[in-house]
């Protein structure tokens, strides 16, 4: 009896047991059901960025002829999702053997933190100057792939701000931190630096033709230029030592990035004195203008400058978050910006380059972002308003040809003359 009571114990046990992992396998399903109705009823979430026709983007407004038009951006690396194998066999699960998609999952992803100082190769790839990653990134502008200059692994970096190459694609590379420039060759590796009596250098550019290196030191209050291929300074520009105090014609009060133009001219942000000054090829003083103000056509905190290739003047400013555009004779001439994070927006706006196929290069500290434009030449601007006016007169042609509703009435007969003994009065 004892026996066969354990026995109808263990069977009660047993049934109650099936019971509730019946209950938990219907509860599950349930559950599972459930969730996935709601995430079928759920209406998808729309990307205002994804609504947003970028080929409409463009400056400044219609009717206006187009300047400047937005192209893309860039930011990070990109993700490329492994293509579907065969699913890992059960031994290399148990060996721990990573899949495909974990392999691309742990893969680095390199984002732009701090972008500032931009160039462009003869490739057309953009260089990005990053301080705080410590690399320069070099985006391909056409399938965004990405390489970069290691600190660590292909150079050694402290805060790199500056960046400027040359016609045969060697690089520079202006360091803060370490107070000089390394000069890396076009397959990226090093060939020289430049150390001797800098500071804070930061924007750089290169006069191919003269074969000149022109260096914006913020810290000396100077311009450095420099022999390009020897590497050997040939003089300064500017009085160093004195606190950015000095707001003389030729002198700088933090002179933050250079360009030239294609007659040798040099241009650059004297960025507290809010001005721009221009000098020749020989380092003599021509002209400076900007004031400071808090609205286009001033400047609050010029940074980025570059020449496009009408020869018109594009300066960054840092603090209006606005690019603006001056004849080399300081007329203001249109901007384009503000505040934001949208395309054509910007937030701590700091590296401006135009490269020889008039693409215009911003990059952004807190974002980190850089964005790419077209700009439209004079040349092209009077090929679209000539393009308007044929079509305006095209289409006033058209309306002449065609009947007008008054035309299209039938004639009518043309009214009895009055009768002479009418009382109207008769016209003298």
């Amino acid at each position: 009896m004892m026996k066969r009571g354990y026995i109808h114990g263990w069977f009660r046990i047993a049934a109650m047991l099936g019971t509730v992992a019946l209950c938990l396998s219907l509860a599950t399903a349930l559950h599972a059901e459930k969730k996935k109705k709601k995430t079928q009823e759920a209406p998808a979430q729309k990307n205002i960025l994804q609504e947003i026709d970028y080929s409409k983007l463009v400056w400044p407004n219609p009717p206006a002829p187009t300047r400047v038009k937005y192209l893309n951006y860039f930011c990070c690396d990109k993700y490329n999702p492994a293509p579907a194998k065969k699913k890992s066999s059960w031994m290399d699960r148990m060996a721990g053997a990573e899949s495909a998609d974990q392999k691309q999952i742990n893969k680095p992803l390199f984002a732009l933190w701090t972008p500032y100082g931009l160039a462009v190769d003869s490739k057309g790839n953009v260089y990005v100057a990053d301080g705080k990653v410590g690399a320069v990134f070099i985006f391909n502008t056409e399938t965004k792939d990405l390489k970069m200059i290691k600190n660590g692994n292909d150079a050694h970096f402290g805060d790199i701000i500056g960046l400027a190459i040359d016609d045969s694609d060697r690089l520079f590379v202006s360091d803060t931190r370490l107070h000089r420039i390394v000069v890396f060759d076009k397959d990226h590796k090093i060939e020289g630096s430049i150390s001797g009596g800098l500071i804070d250098p930061a924007g750089m550019a290169i006069d191919n033709e003269n074969r000149f290196l022109y260096v914006a030191d913020a810290g000396l209050d100077q311009v450095l230029v420099y022999d390009a291929d020897k590497l050997t300074l040939i003089r300064k520009m500017g009085t160093a030592g004195k606190k950015h105090s000095l707001t003389e014609p030729g002198q700088f009060a933090a002179p933050e990035d250079v360009a030239v133009d294609s007659d040798g001219n040099l241009y650059v942000t004297d960025m507290f004195n809010n001005r721009v000054e221009i000098f020749d090829a020989d380092g003599n003083f021509i002209r400076a203008w900007g004031q400071q103000g808090d609205r286009p056509g001033y400047f609050s905190r010029p940074k980025g400058i570059a020449i496009d290739s009408d020869g018109h003047v594009w300066v960054a400013d840092g603090m209006l978050d606005i690019l603006q555009c001056y004849t080399p004779e300081g007329q203001f001439l249109m901007w384009m910006g503000g505040h934001g994070l949208f395309p054509g927006q910007f937030r701590a706006l700091a590296g401006l380059y135009i490269d020889k196929n008039d693409r215009i290069f911003t990059s952004e500290q807190y974002p980190g972002r850089v964005q790419m434009f077209r700009y439209f030449t004079d040349d092209d601007a009077r090929a679209q308003i000539k393009e308007r006016l044929a079509e305006i007169d095209k289409k006033r042609a058209q309306q002449a040809k065609t009947p007008t509703t008054a035309d299209s009435k039938p004639e009518t007969a043309a009214p009895a003359a009055p009768s002479t003994n009418s009382a109207a009065p008769k016209p003298q």
